[in-house]
Protein backbone atom coordinates (compact mmCIF):
# COMPACT_ATOMS: atom_id res chain seq x y z
CA UNK A 1 0.00 0.00 0.00
CA UNK A 2 1.56 3.65 -1.02
CA UNK A 3 2.21 6.57 1.33
CA UNK A 4 0.36 9.59 0.31
CA UNK A 5 1.69 11.54 3.20
CA UNK A 6 4.85 10.71 5.49
CA UNK A 7 6.86 13.37 7.25
CA UNK A 8 10.50 12.58 8.40
CA UNK A 9 11.48 14.24 11.80
CA UNK A 10 9.05 17.63 10.82
CA UNK A 11 9.79 20.59 13.29
CA UNK A 12 8.11 23.82 13.00
CA UNK A 13 7.55 26.97 15.12
CA UNK A 14 6.00 30.21 15.39
CA UNK A 15 7.75 33.65 16.17
CA UNK A 16 6.40 35.99 18.50
CA UNK A 17 7.03 39.88 17.66
CA UNK A 18 7.77 40.42 21.04
CA UNK A 19 11.53 40.92 21.10
CA UNK A 20 12.39 38.80 24.13
CA UNK A 21 9.98 36.35 23.58
CA UNK A 22 10.86 32.66 22.86
CA UNK A 23 9.47 30.62 19.62
CA UNK A 24 6.57 28.55 20.45
CA UNK A 25 7.43 24.67 19.46
CA UNK A 26 4.37 23.76 17.35
CA UNK A 27 5.42 20.60 16.10
CA UNK A 28 8.38 19.15 17.63
CA UNK A 29 10.04 15.77 15.32
CA UNK A 30 7.14 14.62 14.19
CA UNK A 31 7.67 11.50 11.94
CA UNK A 32 4.18 9.21 10.42
CA UNK A 33 3.04 7.44 7.49
CA UNK A 34 -0.24 7.60 6.24
CA UNK A 35 -1.22 5.00 3.20
CA UNK A 36 -3.28 5.28 0.74
CA UNK A 37 -7.32 4.25 1.39
CA UNK A 38 -6.54 4.47 5.41
CA UNK A 39 -9.12 6.44 7.41
CA UNK A 40 -6.82 8.44 10.68
CA UNK A 41 -8.38 10.57 13.23
CA UNK A 42 -5.86 13.38 14.94
CA UNK A 43 -6.55 13.85 18.86
CA UNK A 44 -5.00 15.98 20.88
CA UNK A 45 -5.65 19.63 23.10
CA UNK A 46 -6.00 23.02 22.11
CA UNK A 47 -2.33 24.28 20.85
CA UNK A 48 -0.80 20.76 20.56
CA UNK A 49 0.33 21.08 17.20
CA UNK A 50 -2.75 19.13 15.18
CA UNK A 51 -3.74 22.46 12.98
CA UNK A 52 -0.25 23.26 12.59
CA UNK A 53 0.32 19.98 11.05
CA UNK A 54 -2.62 19.83 8.94
CA UNK A 55 -1.12 23.19 7.23
CA UNK A 56 2.06 21.35 6.72
CA UNK A 57 0.42 18.20 5.11
CA UNK A 58 -1.06 20.95 2.69
CA UNK A 59 2.01 23.23 2.16
CA UNK A 60 0.43 26.25 3.62
CA UNK A 61 3.57 25.57 6.01
CA UNK A 62 6.55 24.45 5.00
CA UNK A 63 8.69 22.69 8.05
CA UNK A 64 11.92 24.65 9.69
CA UNK A 65 13.71 21.18 9.86
CA UNK A 66 12.70 17.82 8.22
CA UNK A 67 10.28 16.78 5.19
CA UNK A 68 7.11 16.59 4.18
CA UNK A 69 6.08 14.17 1.41
CA UNK A 70 2.57 13.87 -0.34
CA UNK A 71 2.20 11.49 -2.79
CA UNK A 72 6.16 11.22 -3.36
CA UNK A 73 6.23 14.74 -3.81
CA UNK A 74 8.81 17.08 -1.42
CA UNK A 75 6.21 20.32 -0.33
CA UNK A 76 9.56 22.62 -0.31
CA UNK A 77 9.40 21.95 -3.68
CA UNK A 78 7.60 25.16 -5.18
CA UNK A 79 7.08 23.12 -8.73
CA UNK A 80 5.17 20.39 -7.04
CA UNK A 81 2.24 23.03 -4.78
CA UNK A 82 0.13 22.91 -7.43
CA UNK A 83 -0.03 18.91 -7.95
CA UNK A 84 -0.22 18.67 -3.91
CA UNK A 85 -3.00 21.01 -3.06
CA UNK A 86 -4.87 19.38 -6.21
CA UNK A 87 -4.06 15.76 -4.08
CA UNK A 88 -4.74 16.39 -1.04
CA UNK A 89 -7.85 19.02 0.01
CA UNK A 90 -8.02 21.08 3.31
CA UNK A 91 -10.71 22.23 5.53
CA UNK A 92 -10.26 24.61 7.84
CA UNK A 93 -12.00 24.95 11.07
CA UNK A 94 -13.95 28.26 10.25
CA UNK A 95 -15.42 28.16 6.97
CA UNK A 96 -15.37 31.93 6.76
CA UNK A 97 -11.37 31.31 6.06
CA UNK A 98 -11.99 29.38 2.88
CA UNK A 99 -15.96 30.44 1.54
CA UNK A 100 -14.83 33.10 -1.57
CA UNK A 101 -18.09 33.37 -3.76
CA UNK A 102 -21.44 35.26 -3.70
CA UNK A 103 -23.37 32.47 -3.98
CA UNK A 104 -23.31 28.35 -2.30
CA UNK A 105 -23.24 26.99 -6.24
CA UNK A 106 -20.30 29.34 -7.49
CA UNK A 107 -17.67 28.82 -4.14
CA UNK A 108 -18.57 24.99 -4.85
CA UNK A 109 -17.73 25.67 -8.51
CA UNK A 110 -14.42 27.52 -7.38
CA UNK A 111 -11.95 24.99 -6.97
CA UNK A 112 -12.68 22.82 -9.75
CA UNK A 113 -13.27 26.32 -12.40
CA UNK A 114 -9.21 26.44 -10.96
CA UNK A 115 -7.89 23.29 -11.87
CA UNK A 116 -9.84 23.50 -15.48
CA UNK A 117 -12.48 20.87 -15.36
CA UNK A 118 -15.09 21.60 -18.27
CA UNK A 119 -18.14 23.37 -17.55
CA UNK A 120 -20.47 20.41 -17.96
CA UNK A 121 -18.39 18.47 -15.24
CA UNK A 122 -18.56 21.02 -13.00
CA UNK A 123 -22.60 21.41 -13.12
CA UNK A 124 -22.62 17.57 -12.04
CA UNK A 125 -19.86 17.58 -9.94
CA UNK A 126 -21.76 20.96 -7.38
CA UNK A 127 -25.06 19.46 -7.77
CA UNK A 128 -23.26 15.70 -6.53
CA UNK A 129 -21.35 17.36 -3.53
CA UNK A 130 -24.50 19.83 -2.71
CA UNK A 131 -26.61 16.78 -2.16
CA UNK A 132 -23.72 14.61 -0.49
CA UNK A 133 -23.91 17.53 1.84
CA UNK A 134 -27.91 17.84 2.62
CA UNK A 135 -27.10 21.76 0.87
CA UNK A 136 -28.67 21.05 -2.33
CA UNK A 137 -31.60 23.48 -1.70
CA UNK A 138 -28.99 26.34 -1.07
CA UNK A 139 -27.31 26.18 -4.45
CA UNK A 140 -28.81 30.20 -5.41
CA UNK A 141 -27.98 31.45 -1.44
CA UNK A 142 -25.31 33.61 -0.31
CA UNK A 143 -23.43 31.60 1.54
CA UNK A 144 -22.62 34.46 3.90
CA UNK A 145 -26.10 34.80 5.29
CA UNK A 146 -25.73 30.95 6.05
CA UNK A 147 -25.83 29.63 9.77
CA UNK A 148 -22.24 28.70 11.00
CA UNK A 149 -22.95 24.77 10.36
CA UNK A 150 -24.11 25.35 6.69
CA UNK A 151 -21.49 27.17 5.87
CA UNK A 152 -18.92 24.37 7.27
CA UNK A 153 -20.96 22.14 5.27
CA UNK A 154 -20.10 24.39 2.07
CA UNK A 155 -16.74 24.64 2.97
CA UNK A 156 -16.66 20.58 2.86
CA UNK A 157 -18.57 20.37 -0.76
CA UNK A 158 -15.83 22.99 -1.97
CA UNK A 159 -13.38 20.54 -1.41
CA UNK A 160 -15.22 17.13 -2.19
CA UNK A 161 -15.74 18.88 -5.58
CA UNK A 162 -12.14 19.07 -6.62
CA UNK A 163 -11.97 15.21 -6.10
CA UNK A 164 -8.47 14.97 -4.62
CA UNK A 165 -6.73 11.74 -3.41
CA UNK A 166 -6.70 12.78 0.06
CA UNK A 167 -8.79 14.92 2.59
CA UNK A 168 -7.34 16.80 5.64
CA UNK A 169 -10.21 18.16 7.76
CA UNK A 170 -9.31 20.40 10.92
CA UNK A 171 -12.47 20.06 13.18
CA UNK A 172 -14.81 20.32 9.94
CA UNK A 173 -17.39 18.86 12.23
CA UNK A 174 -17.42 21.21 15.58
CA UNK A 175 -20.18 23.74 14.14
CA UNK A 176 -22.52 20.93 13.05
CA UNK A 177 -25.46 19.56 14.65
CA UNK A 178 -25.98 16.09 15.52
CA UNK A 179 -27.90 15.14 12.12
CA UNK A 180 -25.00 17.06 10.18
CA UNK A 181 -22.00 15.47 11.74
CA UNK A 182 -23.71 12.41 11.19
CA UNK A 183 -24.44 12.92 7.39
CA UNK A 184 -20.77 14.40 7.54
CA UNK A 185 -19.30 11.15 8.76
CA UNK A 186 -21.15 8.80 6.57
CA UNK A 187 -20.04 11.21 3.61
CA UNK A 188 -16.55 10.62 4.22
CA UNK A 189 -16.87 7.08 5.21
CA UNK A 190 -18.70 6.45 1.86
CA UNK A 191 -15.64 8.72 -0.12
CA UNK A 192 -13.05 6.47 1.73
CA UNK A 193 -14.51 3.35 1.37
CA UNK A 194 -15.87 3.66 -2.34
CA UNK A 195 -14.05 6.15 -3.84
CA UNK A 196 -10.42 4.91 -2.00
CA UNK A 197 -10.15 8.53 -0.57
CA UNK A 198 -7.41 9.01 2.25
CA UNK A 199 -9.25 11.20 5.10
CA UNK A 200 -7.30 12.65 7.78
CA UNK A 201 -9.70 14.14 10.30
CA UNK A 202 -8.61 15.93 13.13
CA UNK A 203 -11.46 16.36 15.64
CA UNK A 204 -12.27 16.45 19.35
CA UNK A 205 -15.54 13.84 19.37
CA UNK A 206 -14.09 11.01 20.58
CA UNK A 207 -16.91 8.82 19.05
CA UNK A 208 -15.58 9.82 15.42
CA UNK A 209 -12.18 8.52 16.20
CA UNK A 210 -14.21 5.42 17.23
CA UNK A 211 -15.12 4.44 13.27
CA UNK A 212 -11.17 5.79 12.14
CA UNK A 213 -8.56 2.90 11.05
CA UNK A 214 -5.77 4.09 13.41
CA UNK A 215 -6.17 7.25 15.71
CA UNK A 216 -2.66 8.96 16.66
CA UNK A 217 -2.69 11.93 19.69
CA UNK A 218 -0.63 14.50 19.58
CA UNK A 219 0.61 16.98 22.54
CA UNK A 220 3.08 20.07 23.07
CA UNK A 221 3.98 19.08 19.12
CA UNK A 222 4.79 15.46 19.77
CA UNK A 223 2.78 12.14 18.68
CA UNK A 224 2.44 10.59 22.13
CA UNK A 225 0.05 7.75 21.04
CA UNK A 226 -1.09 5.95 18.05
CA UNK A 227 -2.66 2.32 17.28
CA UNK A 228 -6.38 1.37 16.41
CA UNK A 229 -9.13 2.70 18.26
CA UNK A 230 -9.34 0.01 20.75
CA UNK A 231 -5.88 0.09 21.74
CA UNK A 232 -6.05 4.07 22.30
CA UNK A 233 -9.11 4.44 24.12
CA UNK A 234 -8.53 0.99 26.23
CA UNK A 235 -5.62 3.27 27.65
CA UNK A 236 -7.78 5.57 29.62
CA UNK A 237 -5.37 7.20 32.25
CA UNK A 238 -2.92 7.88 28.80
CA UNK A 239 -5.76 9.36 27.16
CA UNK A 240 -6.65 11.87 30.03
CA UNK A 241 -3.32 12.59 30.69
CA UNK A 242 -3.35 13.94 27.38
CA UNK A 243 -6.33 16.67 27.92
CA UNK A 244 -8.93 14.03 26.41
CA UNK A 245 -11.60 12.02 26.77
CA UNK A 246 -12.86 8.15 25.78
CA UNK A 247 -16.41 7.94 24.45
CA UNK A 248 -19.49 7.60 26.68
CA UNK A 249 -19.90 3.87 26.78
CA UNK A 250 -16.50 3.65 27.49
CA UNK A 251 -16.32 5.90 30.46
CA UNK A 252 -19.34 4.32 31.35
CA UNK A 253 -17.77 0.64 31.42
CA UNK A 254 -14.88 2.38 33.10
CA UNK A 255 -16.56 3.92 36.17
CA UNK A 256 -18.33 0.47 36.38
CA UNK A 257 -15.62 -1.54 36.51
CA UNK A 258 -14.31 0.98 39.50
CA UNK A 259 -17.26 0.17 41.53
CA UNK A 260 -16.59 -3.55 40.96
CA UNK A 261 -18.73 -4.78 38.26
CA UNK A 262 -16.80 -7.65 36.12
CA UNK A 263 -16.48 -6.34 33.20
CA UNK A 264 -14.05 -8.20 31.06
CA UNK A 265 -13.38 -5.76 28.14
CA UNK A 266 -14.08 -2.00 27.89
CA UNK A 267 -16.18 -1.70 24.86
CA UNK A 268 -15.76 1.61 22.50
CA UNK A 269 -19.15 1.82 20.78
CA UNK A 270 -23.03 0.92 21.46
CA UNK A 271 -23.41 -2.12 19.87
CA UNK A 272 -20.47 -3.98 22.29
CA UNK A 273 -21.45 -2.03 25.66
CA UNK A 274 -25.39 -3.92 24.71
CA UNK A 275 -23.29 -6.96 24.33
CA UNK A 276 -21.24 -6.66 27.09
CA UNK A 277 -24.27 -6.27 29.21
CA UNK A 278 -26.27 -9.04 28.14
CA UNK A 279 -23.66 -11.80 28.97
CA UNK A 280 -23.54 -10.15 32.42
CA UNK A 281 -26.97 -10.34 32.56
CA UNK A 282 -27.44 -13.85 30.99
CA UNK A 283 -29.78 -15.86 32.55
CA UNK A 284 -30.37 -13.55 35.61
CA UNK A 285 -33.78 -11.80 36.48
CA UNK A 286 -33.23 -8.07 35.94
CA UNK A 287 -35.44 -6.03 38.56
CA UNK A 288 -35.08 -2.07 38.20
CA UNK A 289 -32.66 -0.98 40.73
CA UNK A 290 -33.54 1.56 43.30
CA UNK A 291 -32.05 4.41 42.29
CA UNK A 292 -30.80 7.64 44.20
CA UNK A 293 -34.24 9.48 44.05
CA UNK A 294 -32.09 13.32 42.76
CA UNK A 295 -31.49 11.65 39.95
CA UNK A 296 -34.63 11.79 38.84
CA UNK A 297 -36.13 14.95 40.75
CA UNK A 298 -37.11 17.79 38.47
CA UNK A 299 -35.90 21.16 39.11
CA UNK A 300 -38.40 23.64 40.98
CA UNK A 301 -41.57 25.04 39.48
CA UNK A 302 -40.86 27.52 36.80
CA UNK A 303 -44.11 28.79 38.01
CA UNK A 304 -42.63 30.17 41.05
CA UNK A 305 -39.58 31.34 39.75
CA UNK A 306 -39.36 34.84 38.49
CA UNK A 307 -38.86 35.88 34.78
CA UNK A 308 -35.78 37.61 33.94
CA UNK A 309 -36.39 37.47 29.76
CA UNK A 310 -39.44 37.37 28.46
CA UNK A 311 -40.63 37.19 24.59
CA UNK A 312 -44.01 37.63 23.30
CA UNK A 313 -45.00 36.11 19.54
CA UNK A 314 -41.48 37.86 18.29
CA UNK A 315 -40.77 37.22 15.01
CA UNK A 316 -37.62 38.08 12.49
CA UNK A 317 -37.20 38.79 8.89
CA UNK A 318 -33.91 38.97 7.77
CA UNK A 319 -33.69 40.89 4.00
CA UNK A 320 -37.23 41.84 4.04
CA UNK A 321 -38.35 42.82 0.48
CA UNK A 322 -35.59 41.64 -1.48
CA UNK A 323 -35.26 38.43 -3.08
CA UNK A 324 -33.55 36.78 0.00
CA UNK A 325 -36.20 37.98 2.75
CA UNK A 326 -36.00 34.90 5.30
CA UNK A 327 -38.40 34.49 7.99
CA UNK A 328 -35.67 33.32 10.66
CA UNK A 329 -38.17 33.50 14.31
CA UNK A 330 -41.98 32.55 13.43
CA UNK A 331 -44.34 33.85 16.82
CA UNK A 332 -41.82 32.55 19.49
CA UNK A 333 -42.61 33.32 23.14
CA UNK A 334 -40.69 31.91 25.68
CA UNK A 335 -39.66 32.95 29.40
CA UNK A 336 -35.85 33.03 30.88
CA UNK A 337 -35.94 32.58 34.69
CA UNK A 338 -34.06 33.93 36.75
CA UNK A 339 -31.00 31.92 38.19
CA UNK A 340 -31.77 28.97 35.70
CA UNK A 341 -29.24 27.32 32.90
CA UNK A 342 -31.42 27.39 29.67
CA UNK A 343 -30.04 24.88 26.81
CA UNK A 344 -30.84 26.03 23.71
CA UNK A 345 -31.11 22.77 20.49
CA UNK A 346 -31.90 23.09 17.09
CA UNK A 347 -30.99 21.78 13.25
CA UNK A 348 -28.56 24.18 11.70
CA UNK A 349 -30.45 27.09 10.54
CA UNK A 350 -33.14 26.42 13.18
CA UNK A 351 -33.19 30.07 14.23
CA UNK A 352 -31.01 29.85 17.50
CA UNK A 353 -28.52 32.59 16.98
CA UNK A 354 -30.86 34.83 15.70
CA UNK A 355 -33.37 33.90 18.83
CA UNK A 356 -30.34 35.00 21.84
CA UNK A 357 -29.24 38.03 19.68
CA UNK A 358 -32.70 39.39 20.38
CA UNK A 359 -31.67 39.19 24.43
CA UNK A 360 -29.18 41.92 24.27
CA UNK A 361 -30.85 44.10 21.25
CA UNK A 362 -28.07 43.12 19.15
CA UNK A 363 -31.16 42.24 16.97
CA UNK A 364 -34.65 43.89 16.80
CA UNK A 365 -37.67 41.91 16.22
CA UNK A 366 -39.89 42.31 13.35
CA UNK A 367 -43.06 41.98 15.25
CA UNK A 368 -44.00 41.22 19.02
CA UNK A 369 -42.44 42.15 22.16
CA UNK A 370 -39.13 41.04 24.58
CA UNK A 371 -38.88 42.18 28.47
CA UNK A 372 -35.39 41.52 29.42
CA UNK A 373 -35.27 42.69 33.76
CA UNK A 374 -38.89 44.01 33.52
CA UNK A 375 -37.71 46.57 30.89
CA UNK A 376 -38.75 46.34 27.18
CA UNK A 377 -35.70 45.61 25.26
CA UNK A 378 -35.88 49.06 23.21
CA UNK A 379 -35.15 52.58 22.54
CA UNK A 380 -32.79 54.16 25.46
CA UNK A 381 -33.40 50.95 27.45
CA UNK A 382 -30.97 49.43 25.35
CA UNK A 383 -27.48 50.44 26.70
CA UNK A 384 -28.77 49.77 30.03
CA UNK A 385 -30.09 46.24 28.59
CA UNK A 386 -26.62 45.47 27.52
CA UNK A 387 -25.02 45.98 30.92
CA UNK A 388 -27.67 43.17 32.24
CA UNK A 389 -27.17 40.41 29.21
CA UNK A 390 -23.28 39.51 28.16
CA UNK A 391 -23.27 37.70 25.04
CA UNK A 392 -20.65 35.58 23.25
CA UNK A 393 -20.76 35.01 20.14
CA UNK A 394 -20.08 31.49 18.04
CA UNK A 395 -16.44 32.57 17.05
CA UNK A 396 -15.86 34.16 20.76
CA UNK A 397 -12.39 34.88 19.31
CA UNK A 398 -13.57 37.69 16.54
CA UNK A 399 -14.42 39.91 19.94
CA UNK A 400 -11.18 40.59 20.20
CA UNK A 401 -9.06 43.74 18.96
CA UNK A 402 -6.95 45.01 21.35
CA UNK A 403 -3.05 45.74 21.57
CA UNK A 404 -2.83 43.19 24.60
CA UNK A 405 -5.35 40.98 26.30
CA UNK A 406 -5.40 43.36 29.66
CA UNK A 407 -6.78 46.78 27.53
CA UNK A 408 -9.22 43.49 25.89
CA UNK A 409 -10.66 42.40 28.86
CA UNK A 410 -10.92 46.35 30.09
CA UNK A 411 -12.06 47.59 27.54
CA UNK A 412 -16.01 47.25 28.54
CA UNK A 413 -15.25 48.91 31.56
CA UNK A 414 -13.37 51.59 30.70
CA UNK A 415 -16.32 52.57 29.06
CA UNK A 416 -18.09 52.41 32.27
CA UNK A 417 -16.01 55.36 33.57
CA UNK A 418 -14.95 53.01 36.96
CA UNK A 419 -11.66 53.95 38.41
CA UNK A 420 -8.58 51.52 38.01
CA UNK A 421 -8.42 49.96 41.55
CA UNK A 422 -12.18 48.74 40.61
CA UNK A 423 -11.20 47.48 37.04
CA UNK A 424 -8.18 46.00 38.33
CA UNK A 425 -9.96 44.32 40.96
CA UNK A 426 -12.94 42.52 38.42
CA UNK A 427 -10.20 41.76 35.88
CA UNK A 428 -7.75 39.70 38.41
CA UNK A 429 -11.49 38.13 40.10
CA UNK A 430 -12.57 37.06 36.49
CA UNK A 431 -8.96 35.77 34.97
CA UNK A 432 -8.69 33.95 38.46
CA UNK A 433 -12.07 32.39 37.62
CA UNK A 434 -11.24 31.76 34.33
CA UNK A 435 -7.78 30.11 34.72
CA UNK A 436 -6.06 32.56 33.09
CA UNK A 437 -1.95 32.95 33.59
CA UNK A 438 -1.75 36.90 34.99
CA UNK A 439 1.68 36.09 32.72
CA UNK A 440 -0.75 36.22 29.47
CA UNK A 441 -2.08 40.08 30.18
CA UNK A 442 0.28 42.28 28.54
CA UNK A 443 0.32 39.93 25.41
CA UNK A 444 -1.42 40.26 22.07
CA UNK A 445 -4.45 37.86 21.65
CA UNK A 446 -3.89 37.02 18.51
CA UNK A 447 -0.99 35.48 19.65
CA UNK A 448 -2.77 32.97 21.83
CA UNK A 449 -4.26 29.63 21.21
CA UNK A 450 -7.44 29.46 20.11
CA UNK A 451 -8.40 28.32 24.31
CA UNK A 452 -6.92 30.90 25.43
CA UNK A 453 -8.54 33.56 22.94
CA UNK A 454 -11.71 31.72 23.92
CA UNK A 455 -11.20 32.26 27.49
CA UNK A 456 -10.12 36.15 27.42
CA UNK A 457 -13.15 37.42 24.96
CA UNK A 458 -15.77 35.15 27.69
CA UNK A 459 -13.57 37.19 30.36
CA UNK A 460 -13.71 40.61 28.53
CA UNK A 461 -17.91 40.08 29.01
CA UNK A 462 -17.85 38.45 32.49
CA UNK A 463 -15.94 41.86 33.79
CA UNK A 464 -19.36 43.87 32.91
CA UNK A 465 -20.72 41.68 35.72
CA UNK A 466 -23.82 40.82 33.71
CA UNK A 467 -26.99 39.26 35.40
CA UNK A 468 -27.84 36.96 32.15
CA UNK A 469 -24.65 35.20 30.28
CA UNK A 470 -25.39 34.04 27.07
CA UNK A 471 -23.31 32.13 24.53
CA UNK A 472 -23.46 30.77 21.29
CA UNK A 473 -21.76 27.17 20.78
CA UNK A 474 -19.13 27.93 23.19
CA UNK A 475 -16.79 24.74 23.44
CA UNK A 476 -17.21 24.41 19.55
CA UNK A 477 -13.68 23.75 18.47
CA UNK A 478 -12.15 23.07 22.37
CA UNK A 479 -11.46 19.76 23.10
CA UNK A 480 -12.85 17.70 26.42
CA UNK A 481 -10.85 19.29 28.41
CA UNK A 482 -11.07 22.69 28.24
CA UNK A 483 -14.48 22.17 27.58
CA UNK A 484 -15.04 20.49 31.00
CA UNK A 485 -13.18 23.49 32.49
CA UNK A 486 -15.66 25.94 31.38
CA UNK A 487 -18.63 24.19 32.40
CA UNK A 488 -17.27 24.13 35.54
CA UNK A 489 -16.64 27.89 35.07
CA UNK A 490 -20.37 28.35 34.00
CA UNK A 491 -21.87 25.96 36.40
CA UNK A 492 -19.76 27.75 39.74
CA UNK A 493 -21.02 31.73 38.23
CA UNK A 494 -24.47 30.05 38.54
CA UNK A 495 -24.13 28.58 41.34
CA UNK A 496 -22.14 31.32 43.54
CA UNK A 497 -23.05 34.15 41.51
CA UNK A 498 -26.51 33.47 40.32
CA UNK A 499 -25.93 34.47 37.11
CA UNK A 500 -28.52 33.10 34.85
CA UNK A 501 -27.01 31.42 31.72
CA UNK A 502 -27.80 30.72 28.35
CA UNK A 503 -26.30 28.37 25.82
CA UNK A 504 -26.93 26.77 22.56
CA UNK A 505 -24.89 24.10 21.91
CA UNK A 506 -24.86 20.66 19.41
CA UNK A 507 -23.43 18.96 22.24
CA UNK A 508 -26.06 17.13 23.65
CA UNK A 509 -23.94 15.55 26.61
CA UNK A 510 -22.80 19.36 27.24
CA UNK A 511 -26.52 20.12 27.30
CA UNK A 512 -27.72 17.26 29.88
CA UNK A 513 -25.17 17.49 31.98
CA UNK A 514 -25.09 21.26 32.82
CA UNK A 515 -28.86 22.97 32.19
CA UNK A 516 -32.31 22.55 34.27
CA UNK A 517 -34.24 23.19 31.08
CA UNK A 518 -34.00 22.73 27.53
CA UNK A 519 -35.58 24.62 24.45
CA UNK A 520 -36.25 23.40 21.37
CA UNK A 521 -35.90 25.39 18.18
CA UNK A 522 -36.94 23.94 14.27
CA UNK A 523 -37.49 26.26 11.22
CA UNK A 524 -37.75 29.43 13.76
CA UNK A 525 -40.58 28.20 15.85
CA UNK A 526 -40.13 26.79 19.27
CA UNK A 527 -41.59 23.44 19.09
CA UNK A 528 -39.99 22.33 22.83
CA UNK A 529 -39.13 24.02 26.16
CA UNK A 530 -39.17 22.00 29.33
CA UNK A 531 -36.94 20.51 31.65
CA UNK A 532 -34.24 18.49 30.40
CA UNK A 533 -34.59 15.20 31.47
CA UNK A 534 -38.25 15.18 29.72
CA UNK A 535 -36.81 16.56 26.78
CA UNK A 536 -34.35 13.85 26.37
CA UNK A 537 -37.18 11.64 27.00
CA UNK A 538 -38.78 12.65 23.79
CA UNK A 539 -35.83 11.36 21.85
CA UNK A 540 -37.97 9.68 18.91
CA UNK A 541 -39.64 13.74 18.61
CA UNK A 542 -35.80 15.06 18.88
CA UNK A 543 -34.44 12.96 16.15
CA UNK A 544 -37.61 14.29 13.90
CA UNK A 545 -36.06 17.37 14.32
CA UNK A 546 -32.51 16.40 13.03
CA UNK A 547 -31.44 16.32 16.51
CA UNK A 548 -30.37 13.32 18.97
CA UNK A 549 -29.76 12.64 22.78
CA UNK A 550 -26.61 12.31 25.43
CA UNK A 551 -24.62 8.98 24.06
CA UNK A 552 -25.13 7.24 27.28
CA UNK A 553 -29.01 8.30 26.78
CA UNK A 554 -29.52 6.10 24.02
CA UNK A 555 -27.74 3.62 25.03
CA UNK A 556 -30.35 2.84 28.55
CA UNK A 557 -33.05 3.05 25.45
CA UNK A 558 -31.44 0.73 23.39
CA UNK A 559 -31.21 -1.73 26.29
CA UNK A 560 -34.48 -1.42 27.20
CA UNK A 561 -35.82 -2.49 23.62
CA UNK A 562 -33.10 -5.77 24.08
CA UNK A 563 -35.63 -6.81 27.32
CA UNK A 564 -33.47 -5.06 30.15
CA UNK A 565 -36.19 -2.75 31.55
CA UNK A 566 -34.23 0.06 32.95
CA UNK A 567 -35.55 3.43 34.54
CA UNK A 568 -35.49 6.41 31.56
CA UNK A 569 -34.11 8.22 30.68
CA UNK A 570 -30.61 8.55 32.22
CA UNK A 571 -28.34 12.20 30.90
CA UNK A 572 -24.94 11.06 32.35
CA UNK A 573 -22.52 8.53 32.91
CA UNK A 574 -22.71 8.79 36.22
CA UNK A 575 -25.84 8.45 36.37
CA UNK A 576 -25.72 5.04 34.08
CA UNK A 577 -22.78 3.69 35.91
CA UNK A 578 -24.44 3.85 39.24
CA UNK A 579 -28.06 2.17 37.68
CA UNK A 580 -26.06 -0.58 35.91
CA UNK A 581 -24.11 -1.13 39.20
CA UNK A 582 -27.05 -1.60 41.29
CA UNK A 583 -28.55 -3.68 39.10
CA UNK A 584 -25.48 -6.13 38.26
CA UNK A 585 -24.40 -6.34 42.04
CA UNK A 586 -28.15 -6.74 42.71
CA UNK A 587 -28.12 -9.87 40.62
CA UNK A 588 -25.26 -11.13 41.67
CA UNK A 589 -25.39 -10.49 45.12
CA UNK A 590 -22.90 -9.12 45.38
CA UNK A 591 -20.20 -11.12 44.13
CA UNK A 592 -17.54 -9.31 41.92
CA UNK A 593 -16.58 -6.58 44.37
Amino acid sequence: MSEIIKTNEVYYEYRSHEEDAQPVQAVNGVSLAINQGEFVVILGRNGSGKSTLARLFNALLLPKEGTVYICGMVTHNEEHLWEIRKDLGLVLQNPDNQIVATTVEEDVAFGPENLGVPPQEIRQRVDSVLKLVGMESYAGHSPHMLSGGQKQRIAIAGILAMQPKCIVLDESTSMLDPSGRKEVMEVLHKLNRNNHITIVLITHHMDEAVEADRVMVMSHGKIVLKGRPREIFGNIEAVRMAGLDVPQVTALAHQMIKRGVPLKTLPIDQSEMIQTLKEVLANRSSRVPDIAPSYFEEQSSSEKAEAIITLKDVEHIYMPGTPYEQKALNKVSMTVYKGEILGVIGHTGSGKSTLVQHFNGLLKPSSGTILVDGQEASGKALKELRSKVGLIFQYPEHQLFEETVYKDITFGLNKLKLDQEEIKRRVFHVIDLLGISPDLLNKSPFELSGGQKRRVAIAGVLVMEPKVLVLDEPTAGLDPKGSRELFQVLSRLNRENGTTIVIISHNMEEIASLCHRVAVMRKGELVLCDTTRKVFSRSQELKSYSLDVPRVTALFEALSQEGIRLPAPVLTVREGAEILSKLIQGNTGGEGV
